[in-house]
């Protein structure tokens, strides 16, 4: 229960004073600072209303030195039990876990800034937020900071220091935009300090309060670096014959591989504002596997940058364009086919020279590779923004890819594209938006190389409205971004057939809140999405109709209906088994499907999706489900489950497909980390073993055991006597060291 108030809405403010006492982070509070600061208090729901104070009182207290900004949290808690928790491990779930967090927006501009959280345990969790924090916290960005927690009778407290080489911010600014926000599942509340509208994320920068400095605080005497060297090394086995595309094992196995590798990454803060990030030799081999997927679209999937260079300021670059149209995918360096390609080095200059700028430059020089036939290549980008009325900006990109033989440049091997990004947001955070334009350079194509789109999202509390529409050329091939839709495979001529395509995409919901104890909020949804060709003639077409209920203990159900046409261009295997495509024509078809999530605060919670009907001239029953077991704060068990059952005409039998992932977590300390999944996918034949041990032996600084080992699940022709190498295909240890070192 939340205690109902009239006024909440003026924006808060709080004083920070500079001190001179050396302060201990131990969560004890101990030192005579603390019992001088302002008190931030009074803190307000955002969850499950948005206009009352909460039942469980917060109070955060702030100071600092010539190093860094130091916060505590005292968080009263007079419900006895358990703390709710997902693990010791970093960067847990803010959303299902009891933590506190600080929101920074060192410029106070609305648009970007950091988020540090940590649980009654004692747990880290950190991030960047980025354009506006509508879409919440990055917490792929990882950065030194110390913190510490202590449980009492009836409250707990954190107590939190943050270099201040570790964010960026303005010298001379005497305001900085900040929020704190508190999560009590024990209440089941959520709650911050400035309000953020229960329809918006509560990172949301639209809601911050003003920090205000005694003094404006100061960039560290020197140039503050860190250089974080890595060393990698291992043993991998390759059963495959190589250059041999037909994945038949090598009946005599294979030798161990010893891998060696070793590199360095610095950071070098050119002002408190803008860092160069250098890396020579990179290691950008995967600590943790992709998670598989079962993919029945006609194309292909986007999977997420995990490679640490990149993280830092990803969003003035890969913001660019939409999900599905990306002028620059950082996952196109550095990896093709696959296939790792050695990177010798490169930099990244990024941060922000004042408010109302942005800018960023980033240039990276890869090996040539004789076995895949890929020359040396150089792949660059440069963007920059600036800021537009309240919170809006207006962003310019240009991305290059140029290729070299030895140290000559290829004639006619480059890529470019040109782009330009306005995105809106309005100081209410109600009003959304992007339009944008980007143009493809390249040797080939000089027409029906662009991409434009425009997209606007009004929300409040009660009501939400959308509307998207999207061209891609079918010439628009930017060689480091990332297409899904312009591009398709023809089964009969084995080719690439591109082709350009309109989309519109509108959608309307509302939402009313009864005033019973059980539900929070229900209502009606609608959404469309239409594609279309050059000639506007339809492709594909959803028409889909649903009902949400959203329940006060965290639970959801929600059910949809859906009508579906699609106009095959060409013949398609839309089982992606390489079975006998379907004829290429019109097909209409409606599902139902039915989502249930149930209570993510109990130690078990479990969510389900289940779709059944038409699939174009068939039927196709769809299950998708995860079941999750917590021995808290130590243990996390978890299963995996997509099934698919698709039955078509022109098929012999229904095609079944299966993946299957149980997966097991252990944090035995905040430092000492163990992880193990298993995947089994029958779309892809494989089955992969993933398992990895972490060790922090002190901060950012890592030792990583990680084992892997992948086999095909189709072996027929493989006799008994093969059996120790059925089915393999690889398999590797690997150890890594990264060592943070500041400088």
């Amino acid at each position: 229960m939340c205690f109902s108030i009239t006024a909440v809405a003026q924006e808060k403010s709080i004083h920070i004073n500079k001190t001179n006492e050396a302060i201990v982070i131990d969560g004890e509070l101990s030192e005579t600072v603390w019992n001088t600061c302002e008190i931030a208090t009074n803190f307000i729901c955002n969850f499950p209303n948005d206009t009352a104070i909460t039942q469980s009182k917060t109070e955060v207290k702030l100071t600092y030195n010539d190093n860094a900004i130091f916060i505590s949290f005292k968080c009263y808690d007079e419900i006895a039990g358990n703390y709710i928790v997902q693990s010791l491990k970093r960067d847990y779930s803010y959303p299902v876990s009891d933590a506190v967090g600080v929101v920074i927006d060192p410029f106070d501009d609305k648009t970007n800034g950091f988020a540090f959280g940590v649980n009654p345990y004692g747990a880290q969790r950190e991030g960047l937020v980025a354009q506006g924090g509508g879409q919440g916290v990055s917490t792929d960005w990882d950065n030194l900071w110390h913190s510490a927690t202590k449980k009492f009778d009836r409250y707990w407290v954190a107590e939190m220091q943050i270099p201040f080489k570790t964010i960026r911010f303005k010298e001379g600014a005497k305001q900085w935009g900040i929020n704190f926000t508190r999560n009590d599942l024990k209440r089941n509340q959520s709650s911050c300090w400035s309000r953020v509208g229960q329809a918006y994320n509560i990172a949301t920068l639209a809601f911050t309060g003003k920090l205000i400095w005694d003094e404006s605080p100061k960039k560290a005497s020197g140039i503050p670096s860190s250089i974080i060297p890595y060393f990698n090394t291992g043993l991998s086995q390759n059963f495959l014959k190589p250059n041999n595309n037909d994945f038949k094992l090598n009946k005599r196995g294979a030798n161990p591989f010893l891998n060696f590798a070793f590199g360095t990454d610095a950071k070098i803060a050119i002002t408190p504002s803008l860092n160069l990030d250098v890396t020579i030799n990179p290691d950008f081999s995967q600590v943790e596997v992709d998670r598989q997927v079962i993919n029945i679209s006609r194309f292909n999937i986007f999977f997420p940058e995990r490679r640490n260079f990149f993280i830092e300021n990803s969003d003035l670059f890969s913001s660019f364009g939409f999900s599905q149209i990306r002028p620059f995918y950082s996952r196109r360096i550095g990896i093709d086919n696959n296939s790792l390609v050695p990177i010798i080095g490169g930099f990244r200059l990024s941060g922000k020279p004042n408010k109302n700028w942005r800018i960023g430059a980033m240039s990276l020089q890869t090996e040539g590779q004789a076995d895949l036939k890929l020359l040396s290549s150089n792949y660059s980008v440069a963007a920059i923004q600036r800021k537009t009325f309240a919170r809006s900006n207006i962003s310019a990109i240009v991305v290059n890819k140029q290729s070299y033989n030895t140290f000559n440049l290829v004639d006619k091997s480059y890529n470019t594209v040109l782009g330009v990004d306005y995105n809106l947001a309005s100081a209410n955070n109600k009003w959304n938006g992007k339009a944008f334009y980007h143009h493809n350079f390249n040797p080939t194509f000089k027409n029906n190389n662009f991409a434009n789109a425009t997209w606007l999202n009004y929300k409040t509390r009660t009501f939400a409205a959308s509307w998207n529409h999207e061209f891609v050329g079918k010439n628009y091939r930017p060689d480091v971004g990332y297409v899904a839709r312009n591009q398709q495979e023809n089964p009969v001529t084995k080719k690439t057939e591109f082709n350009s395509y309109y989309r519109l995409e509108p959608g309307v919901s509302y939402y009313w809140y009864p005033k019973i104890s059980v539900v929070n909020h229900y209502g009606p949804t609608l959404y469309s999405d239409y594609y279309l060709t050059e000639k506007l003639n339809i492709t594909d077409l959803l028409l889909q109709g649903g009902f949400d209920v959203y329940m006060n203990n965290s639970a959801l159900l929600q059910v949809f209906y859906k009508n579906n046409y699609t106009r095959l261009l060409y013949d398609a295997d839309v089982t992606r088994t390489n079975k006998t495509p379907l004829k290429k024509g019109e097909y209409k078809y409606d599902n139902i499907t039915l989502y249930y999530a149930s209570n993510v605060r109990k130690l078990f919670n479990a969510n389900a999706q289940i779709s059944y009907g038409g699939y174009y001239n068939g039927t196709r029953t769809s299950f998708v489900g995860n079941i999750n077991y917590r021995l808290q704060p130590y243990a996390i068990f978890s299963l995996n489950l997509n099934y698919e059952n698709i039955v078509l005409p022109h098929l012999a039998k229904a095609t079944n497909l299966v993946l299957i992932s149980p997966k097991a977590e252990f944090a035995f300390t905040k430092a000492l980390f163990f992880t193990t999944f298993f995947q089994y996918n029958t779309q892809a034949n494989n089955f992969n073993i993933n398992t990895r041990l972490q060790w922090r032996f002190r901060p950012m600084s890592d030792v990583y055991i990680v084992y892997t080992d992948n086999y095909n699940t189709l072996a027929p022709e493989f006799s008994t006597h093969q059996s120790l190498y059925l089915g393999a295909i690889n398999k590797a240890i690997v150890i890594k060291l990264v060592w943070w070192l500041n400088v």
